[in-house]
């Protein structure tokens, strides 16, 4: 039984792992800047020991550290900015390395390695970068683009007119994964440290077509979806950042090798996009119940 502190506790990657850490008899420390927040109650009911920790706050991280065996740390820019996540993700290590940790498990994002221009790749490799020489014990998972940002934002908004908006063209092929299989993949990098210790591995459930994406979306919402292209103009407008992703998606592509990465890891319950598309309640997500 290992102790984990797992960072990002109340948000999609976090939460799945501690979720799937805790179903395996592990003991969760969940990290979060909001104790009081519903998803921290939610897994405090699971088993977890919910503590108070801040990227900003060293001492905050070196007491919820102190005593774990390995970490999973997640970083985000989005509510700050790349600068900050680089920033936050260093302090992060350096803690850890204080701590004297067995393992830390951090999540980044598939092709951040390759100098896509990304502005959000590119401070996540930053921080990886930080990880490998820092001298403690690391492995690397880094998730294709997420399943479940199709049910919120301003896809849903379009499901709700039918319209499946997204900036890519029909035809062009991209690499998914749902929260939970990341952090299934997560917690079996950690269970099996001798296994991944080292490593950086790129990881994907499905290689969808927004085409395909939009055949899936009407059949698990049971009404038509079709797909229209974003121009990049549009997407500039609101964020430079996520404009550069989508043009690297559609002329370089997002792939990982799934083939082979699930034939390595059976034990990954791997859900397709229809499987996780049919899983959602989108009678609630587009008002009709």
């Amino acid at each position: 039984m290992l102790t984990v502190a797992v960072t990002g506790a109340t948000g999609a990657q976090g939460g799945a792992t501690a979720r799937a850490l805790l179903t395996a008899g592990h003991r969760v420390r969940a990290l979060t800047r909001h104790p009081d927040a519903p998803a921290a109650a939610a897994l405090h009911a699971l088993g977890a020991d919910v503590r108070h920790a801040d990227f900003d706050d060293r001492a905050s991280l070196d007491a919820a550290l102190t005593g774990a065996d390995a970490l999973f740390a997640v970083t985000t820019p989005f509510g700050t900015d790349t600068d900050t996540e680089v920033r936050q993700g260093r302090a992060l290590v350096d803690a850890a390395a204080a701590a004297r940790l067995g393992h830390v498990v951090l999540t980044s994002a598939a092709h951040a390695d390759r100098g896509t221009g990304v502005p959000h790749y590119d401070s996540k490799y930053e921080v990886e970068r930080h990880l490998r020489a820092s001298g403690v014990p690391w492995t690397v998972i880094a998730p294709a683009a997420f399943m479940d940002n199709y049910a919120t934002g301003w896809t849903l908004s379009g499901l709700r007119e039918g319209v499946f908006g997204w900036p890519m063209p029909a035809g062009r092929p991209f690499a998914l994964i749902p929260a939970t299989d990341i952090g299934a993949f997560a917690a079996l990098a950690l269970e099996r440290r001798a296994d991944f210790t080292g490593r950086r591995i790129d990881i994907a459930s499905d290689t969808c077509t927004p085409e395909q994406i939009a055949a899936a979306l009407t059949t698990a919402t049971g009404r038509p979806v079709t797909h229209h292209e974003v121009p990049l103009d549009t997407v500039r407008t609101h964020s430079t950042d996520l404009a550069a992703m989508f043009a690297y998606f559609t002329t370089t592509g997002l792939d990982v090798d799934t083939p082979t990465l699930h034939r390595t890891h059976p034990e990954i319950t791997w859900h397709t996009f229809a499987d996780w598309a049919a899983g959602e309640d989108w009678g609630a997500l587009l008002g009709q119940g």
